[in-house]
């Protein structure tokens, strides 16, 4: 009897990935890319989905995706990139925030392929897929945006939108570390700013250990990674992939 494979798929800002995973946890398959279209309505999203599977063999067993913004239940709240017409923080579109808005993404994926689905926030997919399960946990993903999730004991806690946070100058941390300021500042002052991110975060969480993650922690200049703390770790981008098993035993 063949082992029970899951297929993992991180939706982002720029691109979406996927890839197949044992029950370990472990990659069977080379992940596949494409570019993120705009806008994405939710039926393009489980078309994608839908060929991702369909490029795989051995077929999957079940299916987890990680998206951005406020997910309950596989249930989409709100969606902050998807919904732009042209690609983040271009024109929102009142037609596909109303799409969103409360859409069954986890049952309309089901639907779609008939197998079990796990639709959570991508930073908490991530976490699912570096967390030790001990004490006050949380991870923050930097790439388009800033995404977020907090584990106690390793259990997760109710998704809050940190990315919704002023920081400075009426700038969101969405907008303050997200990857155009990245561009324009460079890479050295950008760090600076990821790190009066942290510290303002770690005053309010109070963490026992804190993971950066998403494509852009890769950036993080030596210097200002030496003074972020011994408690915090930065980790592989595929986290966002391989936390695709883990996720269902920590989640449901």
């Amino acid at each position: 009897m063949r082992t029970p494979l899951t297929l993992s798929v991180d939706c982002g800002g720029g691109g979406i990935k996927a890839s197949v995973l044992d029950k370990r946890g472990t990659m069977v398959a080379p992940s596949l890319r494409v570019p993120t279209p705009y806008p994405l309505p939710p039926e393009k999203l489980i078309e994608i989905v839908a060929d991702f599977r369909a490029e795989f063999k051995p077929e999957t067993d079940r299916i987890t995706v990680g998206m951005p913004g406020m997910i309950r239940h596989g249930v989409v709240i709100s969606t902050p990139h998807y919904v732009c017409r042209s690609g983040p923080r271009t024109r929102v579109l009142p037609e596909m925030v109303q799409a969103w808005e409360n859409y069954d993404l986890a049952g309309a994926l089901e639907e779609k392929t008939s197998l079990p689905s796990l639709v959570l926030n991508d930073a908490e997919v991530a976490g699912a897929g570096v967390i030790s399960g001990t004490g006050m946990e949380m991870i923050i993903t930097l790439g388009t945006g800033l995404g977020n999730s907090i584990w106690d004991g390793g259990r997760l806690a109710p998704h809050m939108e940190l990315s919704h946070m002023v920081a400075r100058w009426g700038l969101l941390f969405d907008d303050y570390v997200g990857e155009p300021e990245r561009v324009r500042m460079g890479d050295a002052h950008w760090s600076r700013r990821v790190r009066r991110v942290v510290g303002v975060l770690r005053e309010a969480i109070m963490w026992d250990r804190l993971y950066l993650g998403g494509g852009n922690s890769a950036h993080i200049v030596e210097s200002v990674r030496r003074t972020l703390g011994e408690e915090v770790v930065i980790v592989p981008n595929d986290a966002g992939i391989r936390g695709g098993v883990r996720a269902w035993g920590l989640t449901t």
